[in-house]
């Protein structure tokens, strides 16, 4: 494109000097043609060059020479990545823009969507698979089962055995939760004395308990007797105390609870017991075999599994991702609530990075070498700036002769 934008300025240069020769020698030929074409073609260098000149203040000093305001692009570098940086920012990183995209991208309904197709969620249990072969070739080493072995031990042995015991009966109980699980105990004890098992058992031994008074014939009708009556009490109390939240079994029972763990929290006797008993399972050898074998059954399940083309762990990756997929599909609350949090989330991300995204813009052009930025800009770019010197010669000649026109119209 410069080969023919320097053509064209030649061309109108030799036709100005052809112009001008034939004019001089034959100023009336053709009611004086050669002006208009002298006219042309002067003013079509005049433009090819004035563009010229535009173009190349763009990139560099025309001719070499310093003069003001060319080489504009290298010169104004570091203002022209500030700029950029500003114009990305404001216009693409906007909040308003940002959410906009957002609410048009459906990350909800798109994540869901993606999840329910077979092939993601096989692709997504080949992933879990290769992660999961990944670990246990990178933790099936001896410094790795060293390492778990010195940090399970280090953790027992700042642990309080009794207070954390304490401790943790203390939040079952909170609530009076312990009254439910007593509740479930008396279900399960009424349901197994009610059952027949139970009372053939209860039966055979108030049997031999009777047997061995030597009340001959009497035993076993004694013993169903007996049976009947122990069963018919039992279940009695069973029903009052599952029945009475104020029975005065469970305010024993409250206060047994109570007792019992503040001993473990307070008393010392209980506290020592539990110092010692952690010391005894650390010195004993069969806890870190114990620990060891457990790591190794681990690791050898898990090898074996994920060694097998139909991977238990990839299947139910996959089964899970289809399900979770399917769901949401089904579920327009929670995808619609996946939305909303996104774009709750967003304007803080969006504010909290947009500033480190225009200093790194800034920052990269800033680096950037001059020269190497304007070659390539001018790569990029240099052949539609050609068309400008291109149009220029000819928007240049044509306005010449418009010129030339009008002024020989007005008589000038």
């Amino acid at each position: 494109m410069k080969r023919v934008a320097l053509a064209l300025l030649c061309a109108a240069a030799l036709l100005y000097a052809l112009s001008s020769v034939m004019g001089a020698r034959y100023p009336d030929a053709a009611w004086g043609a050669w002006g208009y074409v002298a006219a042309f073609s002067e003013a079509a260098m005049v433009g090819a060059i004035a563009d010229w000149f535009a173009v190349v203040a763009l990139f560099r000093h025309p001719l070499g020479l310093p003069i003001p305001h060319t080489a504009i692009i290298p010169s104004n570098k570091d203002r022209i990545g500030a700029k950029l940086a500003g114009f990305i920012c404001n216009n693409f990183l906007g909040t308003e823009q940002v959410l906009a995209k957002l609410r048009e991208f459906d990350p909800a309904g798109r994540l869901a969507e993606w999840l329910a197709r077979p092939a993601s969620a096989e692709k997504l249990g080949e992933w879990g698979v290769l992660a999961a072969r990944y670990g246990l070739s990178a933790f099936d080493d001896a410094r790795v089962r060293d390492f778990l072995g010195n940090i399970a031990k280090a953790g027992l042995a700042q642990l309080d055995i009794s207070r954390a015991a304490g401790q943790a009966l203390e939040a079952l109980t909170a609530g009076g939760r312990h009254q439910a699980l007593l509740n479930d105990a008396l279900a399960q004890i009424s349901e197994l004395l009610e059952g027949e098992t139970a009372q053939a058992q209860i039966t055979e031994a108030i049997a031999r308990e009777v047997k061995s008074l030597r009340f001959v014939g009497l035993d076993q009708v004694a013993a169903r007797m007996g049976t009947k009556k122990v069963v018919s009490a039992v279940a009695t109390s069973l029903a009052e105390i599952a029945g009475e939240p104020d029975h005065p079994l469970r305010a024993r029972f409250d206060s047994a609870m109570a007792e019992f763990i503040d001993r473990l929290q307070h008393d010392p006797e209980l506290q020592q017991r539990g110092e010692e008993i952690r010391a005894e399972l650390m010195a004993h050898p069969a806890l870190g075999d114990y620990l060891q074998g457990l790591w190794d059954e681990l690791l050898g399940w898990l090898r074996e599994d994920l060694g097998r083309a139909d991977s238990i762990i990839g299947q139910r990756i996959a089964a899970l991702t289809s399900a979770l997929g399917t769901r949401l599909q089904a579920d327009t609350e929670i995808r619609q609530w996946i939305n909303e949090q996104i774009e709750a989330a967003a304007p803080l991300a969006i504010e909290r990075y947009r500033e480190d995204i225009r200093l790194y813009i800034i920052e990269r052009v800033g680096q950037w070498n001059a020269h190497e930025m304007t070659d390539e800009l001018e790569q990029h770019i240099g052949r539609d700036l050609q068309f400008i010197r291109v149009n220029g010669t000819l928007v240049g000649g044509l306005v010449g002769l418009l010129i030339h026109a009008v002024t020989h119209w007005l008589g000038g």
